[in-house]
């Protein structure tokens, strides 16, 4: 295990049983995390931790990051210019990486988190927190797929003749179409109640921006060798049961996604006592564009679990005891966090 700091990113590897050596990049400082939400995050497919750092940046986190650690987890292989993995490394599934995420919460001496995961990065972190329930607070789902169907069947087919060294244009494309989705979308009648939103924070021209800026980063510093690699165990995953989990899940998704039926049908089958589902209108990456929306459904989703109440609701002016600073409002109450000593670690859920 290792560690360096470059522009105010604290970077640490960490090495797991089964997943290998972990690249970790943190954000914050993570000596005051009783008083700040500590946040896991997970990217996706075709591109590693600056997409979530990305997202943190934005000026809509502004004030979520002030009070906050951010750990962002590069899949292995993923980091800035890595080499190819070596043919003797055997990938791990994403049951084996979301299993082995608490070898980082205990390196970094983290009780409890609040996880941020996308695509592939949220099948991973949703199966962190049904293997280890009491490290987790919440679970925040960014188009996460729990079976194995639909859109992982085209995958199989485009990825099953990727055999050059290089990223072919086709499935670049297909990337493309995972992150970002359907180029026009014509809503239909949900008859379940969800929050869908219009989005009004992303510009053709910047998405015309957001897409040359992705294509650039899988032709550059990132190992298309590895990305295969990634890939291959999205396509081989098994299905993810969600039914039961333990943390709250906030399941978040723009009616541009490929995966937006999906998301729904999930919502539809978890308990509505532990899911709240965020549907953005016109947007398929709804990280990169349309943060304002999502910060404001984390902050309220963490303020559920306790974690960020000096900040008030959207729309709330803030109120608070002069006699009671902002880093007291944000510590955890522990005694929320601690109810006997069999679930010390297991915090009570609260409906968001």
């Amino acid at each position: 295990m290792s560690e360096t700091e470059e522009k105010g990113v604290q970077k640490y590897v960490v090495s797991t049983d089964r997943s290998g050596d972990i690249h970790v990049h943190v954000q914050g400082d993570l000596t005051q995390q009783d008083k700040r939400c500590v946040f896991l995050t997970v990217h996706d497919l075709g591109t590693n931790h600056s997409s979530m750092v990305d997202f943190v940046n934005s000026p809509a986190m502004s004030e979520i990051k002030e009070r906050s650690c951010f750990i962002h987890i590069d899949v292995p292989g993923h980091e800035e210019n890595s080499p190819d993995l070596p043919d003797s490394y055997q990938f791990p599934s994403l049951q084996t990486l979301g299993e082995d995420l608490v070898t980082v919460l205990d390196f970094l001496h983290i009780r409890y988190a609040v996880g941020i995961g996308e695509g592939a990065g949220a099948n991973i972190l949703a199966r962190c927190g049904l293997a280890h329930p009491r490290r987790l607070l919440g679970l925040v789902l960014v188009n996460c797929t729990a079976s194995t169907s639909s859109v992982a069947d085209a995958f199989r087919s485009r990825f099953s003749r990727w055999r050059g060294a290089d990223i072919s244009q086709s499935e670049e494309d297909f990337l493309i179409y995972h992150k970002f989705g359907h180029v026009s979308f014509v809503p239909g009648h949900l008859d379940y109640r969800y929050q869908q939103i219009s989005s009004d924070s992303c510009e053709p021209n910047e998405k015309d921006r957001m897409l040359a800026e992705y294509r650039s980063r899988l032709r550059g510093n990132l190992n298309p060798h590895n990305i295969k690699l990634f890939v291959r165990a999205f396509i081989n995953r098994k299905d993810l049961l969600l039914k039961g989990c333990r943390p709250d899940i906030l399941l978040i998704t723009g009616t541009l996604s490929p995966y937006s039926s999906v998301i729904e049908k999930l919502y539809k089958e978890l308990d509505r006592d532990r899911v709240t589902i965020l549907k953005v209108e016109k947007v398929g990456d709804v990280l990169a564009e349309a943060p304002a929306k999502v910060a404001q459904s984390l902050l309220l989703f963490c303020q559920g679990q306790g974690q960020l109440t000096s900040l008030p609701p959207p729309g709330v002016e803030r109120r608070m005891s002069r006699a009671m600073s902002m880093e007291e409002y944000d510590k955890p109450n522990i005694r929320r966090l601690s109810l006997t000593p069999s679930v010390a670690d297991s915090p009570p859920h609260t409906k968001l």
